[in-house]
């Protein structure tokens, strides 16, 4: 099945672009593009994409208070917000608003198609630096959550580290010599026990578990 997009941006020249980018990909399927934030909002509402492309930069409402607004009444649908800038305080902002991802609009279409693969397999990569960010910015867990946290298995705590370390489903099914869909089904139990939604947050947890360090590759 294929993964149903909704493209939101103001610049005409930038959404014919990446209309182009990912219309390259058979994995994905273009049901609406629009011009603004209200007009996204009311799209979802009417057609619920899997996966929006969201412009931080526009007028009226901003690509960031859209996104918290389609996450609050949608949780589930994916949002990407694109850029032309990689400030930080855009970036975090974004993530904790509810977005899976950013991009920047002057990467190559390979890297654009490449990443939206993962976030779709919610395998997306995040830095170790904008992590650390997060982490300083707001806390992920409250007391609560964390007495939960303790539910976690032996394997499910490995799968954690794993996850948070950078690894993709299919390199920790290989490491751990269990299938890939064996992999998903741990992530599954594991977001819901943490009550999180994504890699992001869980590597948010294993960053204040001490479960990874703040060195190393990207995650």
């Amino acid at each position: 099945m294929k993964t149903r997009v909704l493209v939101v941006d103001d610049n005409a020249h930038a959404r014919e672009a990446i209309c182009e980018i990912i219309s390259g990909d058979g994995q994905f399927e273009i049901i609406g593009v629009v011009t603004n934030a209200q007009e996204a909002i009311e799209f979802t509402e009417q057609w619920m994409p899997d996966l929006i492309l969201m412009d931080i930069q526009m007028p009226d409402m901003d690509g960031l208070e859209a996104t918290q607004r389609i996450k609050l009444l949608f949780p589930y649908v994916k949002i990407v917000m694109i850029t032309v800038s990689d400030d930080m305080f855009h970036l975090l902002e974004a993530l904790k608003r509810g977005a899976q991802g950013y991009l920047l609009k002057n990467l190559a279409p390979s890297t654009w198609l490449k990443y939206l693969n993962a976030i779709v397999n919610e395998e997306a990569p995040l830095s170790r630096e904008l992590a650390f960010e997060i982490l300083k910015d707001v806390s992920l867990l409250n007391k609560k959550e964390a007495a939960e946290a303790d539910a976690l298995t032996l394997r499910e705590k490995e799968i954690l580290t794993n996850v948070a370390d950078g690894m993709t489903n299919k390199e920790i099914a290989e490491k751990l010599v269990i299938s890939e869909h064996t992999v998903k089904n741990h992530l599954k139990n594991i977001l819901q026990k943490l009550q999180v939604q994504n890699r992001v947050q869980l590597t948010r947890y294993a960053l204040e578990q001490g479960l990874i360090s703040g060195k190393g590759k990207d995650l």
